[in-house]
């Protein structure tokens, strides 16, 4: 004969009612203060962790094209060259600041104060957000080099090189805000009717200037992932120019490794700056069409970016883990820095068709 089994295993409305009964003051009154100050703790860390594993979680990427086309209000006829890169800048930021749990760069209590791999892929969105708006205002925006800044760009380009870690009079967030407020001001004037108000000029040279500055991004941080199992390196910042001169003498061989403790940080880093970056190559793909085909060098775009989505594959291990180069663990790192690798030589070919092609 089979068991109760109504007995022994209570149903769904009656462990709600004795959950609910946990928090009956007059059992608080009865237990005393400590019990009751016990269940609040608990409870509070059960909160904190959930919402730290929720907010650890990095924002899935979104397409450029609807991106653009909402923020414009559903008028193809106001998707001029420059919206679809303004836009993508906009929501880039909007996804910094509004992503499920906000900002937390700058978080002063759990589980904001506790977690680093999203803040360390914040930095990487921002360095990304804050090179794509001083190209806006130097390059993009202006047809030469004694041409007038535009007056909002102007504005938004020193708000998001703000302190990223202050939080208190003014936040990074209202700052950072005030930026996104300029640019969204910039896309309105960049597709009205009027026709010296806001400019977008898509040229060969401008998006060859912005290469170029990825270039090095991307280069800093494949090197700095390679130094995750150390490495050895020869002086080579004077080589190729027999009268060239540096500030300091440096040792003509030195050895680099990553601390453990900072492995992590560097990874997330990479993976928010090549999230940020993605969405970028991808509206300059539209607004620069006409050029990159004139080069023959959309497909090199387009490759770009295809070894880029290699940065935002899923994360399987808990860890982030630094076996050897051959190892029998796996080193997360070099694989990331490979990835990176292959971009930033693409990156390079790019620039050549640009300048020659």
């Amino acid at each position: 004969m089979s068991p109760n089994l109504s007995l022994e295993r209570p149903n769904m409305k009656t462990r709600i009612k004795r959950l609910i009964a946990l928090y009956d003051p007059r059992i608080w009154k009865e237990k005393g203060i400590w019990w009751t100050a016990g269940l609040f703790l608990v409870t509070y860390v059960v909160v904190v962790l959930i919402l730290g594993i929720v907010w650890s979680r990095s924002p899935a990427t979104f397409d450029v094209k609807e991106n653009a086309l909402e923020m414009v209000g559903g008028d193809q006829g106001k998707l001029v060259t420059g919206t679809y890169t303004t836009a993508t800048a906009i929501e880039i930021g909007n996804t910094l600041l509004h992503k499920p749990g906000g900002y937390l760069t700058n978080d002063m209590t759990p589980p904001g104060v506790y977690l680093d791999n999203i803040p360390n892929w914040e930095f990487g969105v921002l360095t990304e957000l804050r090179d794509l708006s001083d190209a806006l205002r130097n390059d993009f925006s202006r047809s030469q080099s004694q041409s007038l800044e535009d007056k909002d760009l102007q504005i938004a380009q020193p708000q998001f090189n703000y302190d990223s870690n202050s939080w208190i009079l003014p936040s990074s967030e209202s700052e950072y805000q005030k930026g996104l407020t300029a640019l969204e001001r910039y896309l309105v004037r960049l597709s009205d009717d009027r026709a010296t108000d806001g400019q977008f000029f898509a040229r060969a040279d401008n998006l060859s200037a912005y290469l170029q500055l990825v270039e090095k991004r991307l280069g800093n941080l494949a090197l700095r992932l390679s130094y995750a199992v150390g490495q050895s390196d020869l002086n080579t910042s004077l080589s190729g120019d027999p009268s060239a001169r540096q500030s300091t003498p440096v040792p003509e061989e030195s050895v680099n490794k990553t601390p453990w403790s900072e492995i992590d940080d560097i990874f997330f880093e990479a993976r928010g700056y090549t999230w940020a970056l993605i969405h970028t190559l991808q509206a300059m793909e539209i607004d620069f069409k006409s050029v990159l085909q004139d080069k023959n060098a959309m497909v090199s775009l387009q490759q770009i970016i295809r070894k880029l989505y290699d940065t935002q594959n899923p994360i399987w291990s808990p860890l982030i883990l630094n076996g050897t180069g051959f190892g029998p663990m796996a080193n997360h790192s070099l694989v990331m820095a490979s990835y990176i690798s292959r971009a930033n030589a693409a990156v390079i070919d790019l620039r050549k068709l640009l300048q020659q092609g």
